[in-house]
């Protein structure tokens, strides 16, 4: 099949980049990293691309909140070419710092498809301090990222993070079911003996989608989760199985949602209709 092309978004505080495209590379896609001024100055165009990356990172060093600023260089500059980009049928996917200026451009959760609009928040963490550890995930909605997973674990590694929205919001996210991820008490958490929830994000949110799926935004970094050895109770989980005489999962579970959006464009091309490629796909627990 023809390799779909990922566009990871660089510049003025970005700083995941190499892992971002590391990661669609490894999952079988063709990245470029380009720097927003190039697709400003017309020098790359987003029309060239199936998917839109924006990785973690501190964009413009927070200074005017996380990801707001990035979004504004953005909506004044690259709009008309991102509402394009969305019609067309585009996936687009937010981690950390990307997560936040999708919120801030009001691309999630967009409610009633109205892009552009503001509606939720991501403010300081409870705590007030920035948090680097790892959560555990539970998949709640159906986006063509989350194909086949239903949990997961990866790393945090932010001081905004906590999800707030208004009560006629939240209720029309869970009516629409655009909670993507919730944090939840799982094996990582109890291996280390950790609160689910990190930053207290509010019903424990840790991810949206917007009403087509196609756009996904998350605080974890799925990126940092690619293989079994990064995970932070790998050696035991590694003895279990040797006992169990199991073999070693060669990978990590963040890969499979990169796989996912490079899987995407395959199923499409195979005529697959929307189900088919929600089922195509074997379920993935935690390990």
């Amino acid at each position: 099949m023809k390799k779909p092309n990922i566009l990871v978004f660089s510049g003025y505080g970005l700083n995941c980049e190499e892992e971002t495209k590391f990661a669609f590379e490894k999952a079988g896609g063709a990245a470029d990293i380009v720097h927003i001024n190039d697709l400003i100055e017309g020098l790359v165009s987003i029309g060239n691309y199936q998917i839109l990356a924006f990785p973690g990172g501190f964009a413009y060093g927070d200074d005017t909140g996380s990801g707001n600023a990035y979004a504004n260089k953005l909506k004044n500059h690259l709009w008309k070419d991102i509402v394009k980009f969305i019609s067309q049928g585009g996936l687009i996917i937010g981690i950390c710092n990307g997560f936040q200026i999708l919120v801030n451009l009001g691309l999630l959760p967009a409610l009633n498809k109205k892009y552009g609009e503001r509606q939720v928040a991501l403010l300081h963490n409870s705590s007030a301090r920035y948090i680097d550890r790892w959560v555990d995930l539970k998949v709640e909605n159906k986006s063509p990222w989350l194909v086949g997973i239903n949990k997961l674990s990866a790393p945090i590694s932010h001081g905004e993070g906590r999800l707030y929205v208004s009560e006629e919001v939240l209720k029309q996210l869970k009516e629409k079911s655009l909670i993507a991820l919730r944090y939840f008490k799982g094996e990582v958490c109890n291996y280390q003996n950790l609160e689910s929830n990190p930053n207290g994000s509010i019903d424990n949110i840790a991810g949206l989608s917007d009403e087509t799926g196609r756009i996904l935004g998350l605080m974890p970094h799925p990126d940092r989760a690619l293989f079994f050895t990064q995970l932070p109770n790998w050696p035991l989980l590694k003895e279990k199985l040797k006992r169990e005489q199991k073999p070693l999962f060669p990978e990590g579970q963040g890969l499979q949602i990169f796989k996912n959006g490079v899987n995407y464009f395959a199923n499409i091309k195979e005529g697959l209709s929307k189900n088919e490629i929600f089922s195509s796909l074997p379920v993935t627990n935690s390990h």
